[in-house]
């Protein structure tokens, strides 16, 4: 039987080693671009072999959920930083604002998370990884259920779910360099535009019914 002290300094330096190679990969990302990271690079550059990555990380794919994991804490801790005011419409437009502000500043982290969703080839993710979207479609969810309240709770929750969508698909696009040929638009104002649309329309349905 190992001992019990042994097994703890060994799990210690392991989650040691993880920590450190995030934070090395994390700093790659952001320095360099998303594209630049790989398992050698990440060798490299923190000196310690690619079989030690992928027996900590078992693969990249993993390893690069754990850095997206941290960037959607960070988002949601962004996010969560926004005084709630007792009109939901402020509430939700200051959310929105944070939400793309965080995208455009950070724009290597934002599109290694993003080009994560793109390329995925249909693979579950952990329930941990589910969850950290979900805090911040809550927090979305609690103000659109405030300015329609006649809606149903399903509805509440889809309106709340596509929105979230709609925003993560034009944050990805805010972060591209192609962005600079559509300057007559300002990419700090595009999420909330498409946010007051959106609750315009919402609005509009709920009348015709």
């Amino acid at each position: 039987m190992v001992d019990t002290k042994e097994a703890r300094l060994k799990i210690f330096a392991r989650e040691q080693v993880k920590a450190a190679l995030l934070k090395i990969g994390r700093q790659l990302v952001i320095d360099k671009g998303p594209e630049y990271l790989t398992a050698r690079k990440l060798s490299d550059a923190s000196n310690t072999s690619v079989g030690t990555i992928y027996n900590t990380f078992a693969n990249m794919e993993n390893y690069i959920q754990q850095q997206n994991m941290q960037t959607l804490d960070e988002l949601y801790a962004q996010m969560n930083l926004v005084a709630p005011q007792k009109n939901p419409f402020v509430n939700i437009n200051r959310y929105v604002e944070a939400f793309s502000s965080f995208a455009i500043a950070n724009r290597n982290l934002w599109m290694l998370l993003f080009d994560a969703h793109l390329h995925c080839s249909g693979e579950k993710y952990s329930f941990a990884y589910v969850r950290k979207f979900k805090r911040i479609e809550q927090l979305l969810d609690k103000e659109i259920a405030r300015i329609y309240a006649n809606l149903s709770h399903a509805e509440k929750r889809v309106a709340a779910q596509v929105l979230e969508m709609a925003l993560f698909s034009v944050s990805g696009f805010l972060t591209t360099p192609a962005w600079g040929s559509l300057r007559q638009v300002n990419r700090n104002n595009i999420c909330k535009l498409l946010l007051n649309t959106y609750l315009a329309g919402l609005a509009t349905l709920r009348q015709g019914k």
